[in-house]
């Protein structure tokens, strides 16, 4: 009996973990300069409030995928935005940028300028405008830890720049400046991508925010079978399996935003703080 009861204890536990953490994101990095800060109790940390609390509110165009909020005046300006993946539902997209917003103020309690990136969503705000103007730092590196083999080294490079440039180039014409696309690489073998700009942005400066990062893939991702560039403007990621949803892109809303091949690029400034990687 006591087996049957502990066994019992068990499986819950199990289950309501499980259900639990199922709705929180895949959190990958933040970053937040320190230099401009602002002061516990100050007018600015209630704006900010109130901007975090405007994004993360059931108002918030979850269906497009991106939003912007602002509050204050002057010196106390707070604008912030989010940006979801194109492919995640409305649902996932509330839940990850309710999840950030709460947790932005803890891993950031002192910053004006914080960006904090999840699989699922980006948050970010600063005290200048953001909202139709690219940046491409601060950004972060993410690679998978397994190489290409070398006779494959070659042709697997030819085909991702390939394959990058031309999804990149269906993203920036996009309405919701989101694409994916895939390339056989073998017979056997499939290269998928996923690129993605804020919708804010004009096409010219999607394209140029993406062939930016795209540059980068000799620094993140040298022989790794997949990565990801995520930036403060766009991202891009690419793997040799499926990773993304396709049956959402499709009945995805544009955005209701008001706003106005490359060399390979040596290091990047310093913003870059830090290479991750992951397994398959």
């Amino acid at each position: 009996f006591k087996s049957s009861v502990s066994l019992i204890s068990v499986f819950f536990f199990i289950i309501f973990n499980t259900v639990s953490s199922a709705t929180d994101p895949t959190y990958l990095f933040h970053i937040c300069p320190n230099t401009t800060t602002f002061t516990r109790n100050s007018t600015y940390l209630t704006n900010l409030r109130t901007v975090l609390s405007s994004l993360s509110s059931p108002n918030a165009a979850y269906a497009s995928r991106f939003d912007n909020a602002t509050a204050g005046d002057d010196n106390n300006r707070v604008y912030g935005v989010f940006l979801c993946r194109g492919d995640v539902s409305a649902e996932i997209c509330r839940d990850c940028v309710t999840f950030a917003a709460n947790e932005t103020l803890q891993r950031c309690p002192r910053e004006k300028e914080t960006v904090i990136w999840y699989d699922e969503c980006m948050v970010r705000y600063s005290n200048q405008s953001i909202v139709g103007k690219m940046r491409v730092m601060p950004a972060a590196f993410l690679s998978n830890t397994q190489n290409i083999t070398e006779s494959q080294l070659s042709r697997f490079n030819e085909s991702l720049a390939a394959l990058l440039i031309d999804v990149s180039v269906k993203a920036a014409s996009s309405s919701i400046k989101f694409a994916t696309e895939r390339a056989n690489f073998t017979v056997f073998q499939t290269i998928y991508s996923l690129v993605q700009c804020t919708p804010d942005l004009t096409n010219l400066d999607c394209e140029s925010c993406l062939r930016q990062t795209i540059n980068w893939l000799p620094l993140c991702c040298d022989r790794r079978i997949g990565g990801r560039v995520i930036a403060s403007s766009c991202s891009f990621r690419y793997e040799l399996y499926p990773f993304y949803n396709e049956t959402i892109t499709a009945a995805t809303p544009p955005p209701n935003v008001s706003a106005p091949p490359p060399q390979l690029s040596s290091q990047p400034p310093g913003e870059i703080l830090k290479r991750l990687e992951h397994k398959s």
